[in-house]
């Protein structure tokens, strides 16, 4: 990750990075182990039938939301350090059309269609877009009002547009088009061991671009830039070789284990 500008930020407490920020591979890292040990649980319960009583909604929804929307969140941040989001849209939907192949071949779950890196990469397009025409999101007020878009859109792939009691039941016939799975309008028939469609989900990380651009020209606190965790940095660095690999090392660890 390296910053635009080199250049001292107005404020003497604050500095623009050079390199990368290690504290967002920490966090990344965190996320990426929290990942695993939520995927371990899961293949214990849904594949080998394994009790774990714990691992069950509430608490099963929120681990996996603290998982993906630290991902988005800090994905999307990083369109203010990339100079090609182009590319790197493309290479992340890349990584998503493989897993998409892999998982339908090896049918030991649900294939994974349009989940989180096909989220990521059709996201980083869509800025990607958005830059090109000198609309992209920026600052503080824009991130507020693409949250609460976010969480009043989070229903809409469940046919749900609101919150709580102000919940409206969205139109059967937007849900009837086998093809607009990938926006949030999955058809009756429709299926995916991991589904981050862009409607809500491009939302969350356009939160992260909108705050990434707004500290971009002002730079990070001291601290922020100080801040170190070699072991969570290194996993972060290597987060998406480590996404594509962890779930067959799981299972065949499983396996092996002849649990």
């Amino acid at each position: 990750m390296t910053a635009p500008s080199p250049s001292p930020a107005p404020n003497g407490l604050w500095e623009r990075p050079v390199g990368r920020v290690r504290l967002f591979d920490a966090v990344r890292g965190f996320s990426v182990v929290s990942m695993v040990l939520f995927h371990l649980c899961y293949d214990l319960v849904f594949i080998e039938g394994v009790d774990v009583a714990w691992f069950a909604p509430p608490l099963q929804d929120v681990w996996r939301a603290s998982i993906s929307w630290t991902f988005l969140l800090v994905s999307g941040w990083m369109c203010s350090f990339s100079h090609d989001n182009l590319t790197r849209s493309l290479r992340y939907l890349a990584v998503a059309l493989a897993i998409f192949a892999v998982t339908s071949i090896a049918a030991v779950d649900d294939p994974i269609s349009f989940g989180i890196i096909f989220c990521i990469g059709g996201a980083t397009l869509v800025d990607a877009l958005l830059g090109r025409a000198h609309l992209e999101p920026r600052g503080l007020a824009c991130a507020a009002a693409l949250l609460a878009l976010f969480l009043l859109t989070l229903g809409v792939p469940s046919r749900e547009l609101g919150i709580g009691p102000w919940e409206v039941a969205l139109p059967g016939a937007w849900y009837a088009h086998p093809g607009l799975a990938w926006l949030g309008l999955p058809s009756p028939g429709f299926v995916s061991g991991d589904y981050y469609p862009l409607v809500p989900f491009a939302l969350i990380y356009g939160v992260g671009v909108a705050v990434g651009r707004w500290f971009s020209p002002r730079g990070y606190p001291r601290w922020f830039l100080a801040a170190r965790c070699a072991p969570l940095e290194w996993v972060g660095r290597h987060s998406l070789p480590i996404y594509v690999v962890h779930q067959p090392l799981l299972l065949g660890a499983l396996a092996l284990l002849g649990v």
